[in-house]
């Protein structure tokens, strides 16, 4: 299967970085192509909500950023893997703009399987990143494939790698 990761941590070699690492080697060790993009490296601004894109822009977006480069990787994907760090109880913002900027082409064309990996600092701060995670997945009418959190005392251990391996051989 054709694989996207969109990692959203600014941290290059923090906890976030190092799930999504994880699930790249095993995903790859079980014989799928997968792209792993850091999307806080690219310049990705929020969606300005003008509707070009579904007016003159035949569900192309006006602004014209890096987003460009995401958007043939979406609609090539059929798995599509979030992973971000949960900043104040939800998704970071790196994450959200390119989730939200695919609102020119509704949903990837492909993608027929979700997962999400978060990482945070504090147990118990996940509900609303997984609610959101979800709704995303009802929306796309995609099936979620697995949700693997990592708090402070669970962030690069052999537990959580195993729990990323087991929503890889989901797939």
């Amino acid at each position: 299967m054709n694989i996207l990761i969109l990692q959203g941590s600014p941290r290059a070699n923090g906890n976030t970085a190092w799930m999504a690492e994880e699930y790249k080697k095993a995903a790859e060790a079980a014989g799928h192509q997968v792209t792993l993009v850091n999307v806080t490296r690219k310049k990705i601004a929020g969606c300005l909500a003008c509707e070009y894109c579904h007016n003159k822009g035949n569900g192309a977006c006006i602004q014209k950023d890096d987003m460009q480069e995401l958007y043939p990787l979406m609609a090539e994907a059929e798995v599509l893997v979030l992973a971000a760090p949960i900043y104040y109880f939800t998704l970071s913002a790196q994450i959200q703009a390119p989730i939200q900027r695919m609102y020119c082409v509704g949903q990837p064309a492909k993608v027929k399987k979700m997962a999400l990996l978060m990482s945070s600092y504090s147990p118990g701060v996940y509900d609303g990143a997984t609610a959101e995670f979800r709704d995303i997945c009802n929306y796309w009418g995609v099936e979620q494939c697995g949700i693997v959190t990592a708090k402070i005392d669970e962030q690069k251990t052999e537990e959580t790698k195993q729990k990323i391996l087991e929503i890889v051989e989901k797939l």
